[in-house]
């Protein structure tokens, strides 16, 4: 190894040894910039990494990675993304979607045998313990506790391993078809895997949940049970502290996946995912990844408020067809200035009179691919009064006898 790739290699490794020591929530966005500055700029020589050549981010370390839009799904970069590897504790983004759809947050669990011997990271839960499902979740997310998985599993599905079925049948379900888990936590086994596009596909659709983004980007929270003398948990995700806009999402790490890190950040409304898995440099790599995408992502106004999109008509009323506008603007991203997206008017074929300006009459909706990803009410732009039973029916007499008669 040259003395110049030496320099590279150590300054880089010294730069990721800081990130991982950080020991405040002190760290700003100068020390992101200056581990990016510090990172190699030549492309990586990482054993059995072998690099496309028109990778775009040749600097990013991971084998598998990507970095998407989380409303639409548009991917702005890719490496590998479809290949399956083991996904480690970045596992427990699903398990916190299964349990946040299928529990109560309220709930006490009481902590089994099972969960309190299971082995890897920990909260050092112990049989007996009585806490709340909300909590072991946020204990779960910051601190990477395996026992609080096993306890969470149990209490919604009785088991693990009814448990992880839940939670490869809602990867199916969101479009992560190379995804299977059979337990809660991500310790190794060769029939738990998933790829780096699953992930991002899963971890996006966390964020469209209540309490997700609360709980994955909490960066320190005080609870009485846990057991040590400041009882306060520390997130381990870095890039909470690191990144501007940082909010989520989970680290991950085994021998067997290597260092995994599933990272989330909003900016200016945009939320964008990265996952990088079996990473030499998982922070480094994910900054890149994120600034890449925002590099990549602008926003576009899509629907403007007020703006007029169809007509509808009216029955019984004293005008026949009234018309209607978008209630709200609907801004969204677009990816290198181009936008993609479908707009669906959903109407009745007609209303019936009274309407007043303002009324609520219909739907638009705002599709990508054919998905629907924003929708704005639709609203009527005028009044529309119930005719008179009297006045109609003095008007079709008048007809009758030739009298020529007033209003509409």
């Amino acid at each position: 190894m040259s003395s110049v790739y030496q320099k590279k290699f150590v300054t880089a490794l010294v730069s990721c040894a800081v990130v991982l020591t950080l020991v405040t929530g002190e760290a700003s966005a100068a020390l992101a910039d200056d581990i990016i500055k510090k990172a190699p700029k030549d492309t990586p020589k990482v054993d059995g990494l072998v690099l496309d050549a028109n990778d775009r981010l040749p600097s990013v370390t991971a084998r598998s990675a990507v970095v998407l839009e989380a409303r639409t799904g548009r991917v702005l970069y890719e490496r590998n993304m479809d290949e399956r590897r083991f996904p480690a504790s970045t596992t427990k983004i699903m398990t916190l979607i299964v349990a946040l759809e299928n529990g109560n947050l309220d709930d006490v669990v009481r902590v089994g045998k099972h969960a309190a011997g299971t082995e890897g990271s920990t909260l050092w839960l112990e049989e007996g313990d009585e806490i709340t499902l909300r909590e072991l979740l946020y204990g779960m997310m910051m601190h990477s506790g395996n026992d609080a998985t096993v306890a969470i599993a149990e209490h919604i599905a009785g088991s693990v391993d009814r448990f992880a079925r839940l939670m490869t049948d809602k990867a199916h379900e969101l479009g992560a078809r190379d995804t299977n888990f059979v337990n809660a936590n991500g310790l190794p086994d060769d029939a738990h895997y998933t790829t780096a596009h699953d992930m991002a596909l899963i971890a996006a659709y966390g964020y469209s949940l209540p309490e997700f983004e609360d709980i994955v980007s909490t960066k320190e929270i005080t609870f009485p049970w846990v057991k040590d003398d400041t009882h306060r948990l520390r997130n381990e995700n870095q890039m909470l502290w690191l990144y501007e806009g940082g909010n989520g999402v989970k680290t991950g790490y085994t021998d067997a996946a290597g260092r995994c890190l599933v990272a989330g950040a909003k900016r200016d409304g945009i939320q964008l995912v990265s996952v990088v898995l079996d990473s030499n440099w998982m922070w480094n790599d994910s900054i890149l990844l994120l600034d890449y995408g925002f590099a990549h992502i602008d926003r576009t106004t899509v629907v403007r408020e007020g703006t007029q999109v169809g007509t509808v008509a009216v029955t019984g009323g004293r005008t026949r067809r009234i018309g209607v506008q978008a209630k709200e603007t609907v801004v969204l991203p677009a990816i290198d200035g181009a936008a993609g997206y479908e707009q669906q008017v959903d109407l009745p074929r007609d209303i019936k009179a009274p309407v007043k300006k303002g009324d609520v009459v219909g739907t638009l909706r705002v599709l990508y691919e054919g998905r629907e990803v924003a929708t704005t009410d639709l609203v009527a732009m005028q009044g529309a009064e119930r005719k008179s039973f009297f006045l109609t029916l003095w008007k079709n007499v008048s007809a009758l006898l030739g009298i020529r008669t007033g209003g509409k």
